[in-house]
């Protein structure tokens, strides 16, 4: 390291600085947030209007903030994506149609490589949406509409580093992007429809029916067998719990590990007791349609660590415990 650059660290005034950039920033975007007109509901109905996509560009830290903002837009309902600016200039324009909304990102509203593919993007037929810094800039000037997203001051001590003015355009992004995602009516099943492999996509797109047992899995017995029946099958089915059904396969009722237990501390002769002495009649059941985090509510609300699976006639067609909602995601 250079005799010149040697570090001077004040941890007191580190902090300050520290304190003194988030007041910056925060400060930029409540001026932000006092200065919105009529010009933001008219990009959101450019973009409600669109048949296209939304195309996102810009340069430097301002092609990065774009990036975020057209993720933010196609994970709330707005399909959209980034389109790099010098990119465009060789080849990638050819992305853009006359169906498309643009939104062009540039603090000083001059980015040489936006400037350029603008009017061509106007020759395509794409309407334009700049957020800029500068109302009286290139990009603000050619906009369709422009959003002022500039800042009195970058946090940084020299005003120099883009600071504040990515910020503000960041909050713009986003106000824009939550803004369209009320107007669309954008629910929570829909954010899990472009969410499956988080946390929220797992537990409102995974139905009961994608993860019970069924078929040759399903542990059940009939009413009148006894009870070394049931633990058998218990046994084999490995699902802590068997059903008890009549003739036509309807849920009488259920018998569960712990039931056992509490038989034999009561010295219970297993092998001469039938199983509609000792099961519970009328189980908590739940539909195969249902979500499966219903079937964890039901679960946790009943203390219970499995529940049968019943169609409308109360027939058995499944079953599934904690542990199958565990593997799942779904807890």
């Amino acid at each position: 390291m250079s005799k010149s650059l040697q570090i001077k660290f004040d941890p007191v005034a580190a902090l300050e600085r520290a304190r003194r950039v988030l007041t910056i920033e925060a400060e930029a975007v409540l001026v932000m947030r006092d200065r919105l007109d009529g010009r933001f509901t008219e990009a959101m109905a450019l973009i409600l209007s669109c048949r296209g996509r939304v195309v996102v560009s810009g340069m430097g830290k301002s092609g990065h903030v774009g990036s975020k903002i057209a993720a933010t837009l196609a994970s709330t309902g707005t399909p959209a994506f980034f389109v790099h600016p010098g990119e465009a200039s060789h080849g990638d324009l050819g992305m853009i149609t006359h169906e498309d909304v643009c939104i062009a990102l540039s603090n000083s509203g001059e980015s040489a490589e936006l400037t350029a593919i603008v009017p061509l993007i106007k020759r395509r037929g794409a309407l334009l949406i700049t957020i800029t810094g500068n109302a009286n800039s290139t990009l603000a000037r050619e906009a369709d509409v422009h959003l002022d997203a500039s800042v009195a001051q970058e946090a940084c001590p020299l005003n120099l580093a883009p600071t504040a003015s990515t910020t503000a355009a960041l909050a713009l992004g986003d106000a824009l992007s939550i803004a369209l995602l009320e107007a669309r009516g954008f629910g929570t099943e829909d954010f899990a429809l472009t969410h499956p492999g988080g946390a929220l996509g797992r537990r409102l797109l995974i139905h009961v029916r994608d993860i019970m047992h069924q078929g040759e899995q399903l542990p059940k017995v009939d009413a009148g067998a006894l009870l070394p029946l049931a633990l058998l099958e218990m046994t084999r089915k490995g699902l802590g719990m068997t059903a008890v059904v009549d003739s036509e396969g309807q849920v009488l009722g259920i018998i569960t590990d712990g039931d056992l237990r509490r038989l034999l501390e009561k010295s219970v002769d297993v092998r001469s007791t039938h199983v509609r002495e000792v099961m519970t009649p009328a189980p908590y059941c739940i539909t195969a349609d249902q979500l499966a985090v219903v079937a964890v509510e039901n679960m946790q609300s009943h203390n219970i660590n499995g529940l049968l699976v019943v169609d409308q006639g109360n027939k058995l067609v499944g079953a599934l415990n904690m542990l199958d909602l565990l593997r799942a995601g779904v807890v």
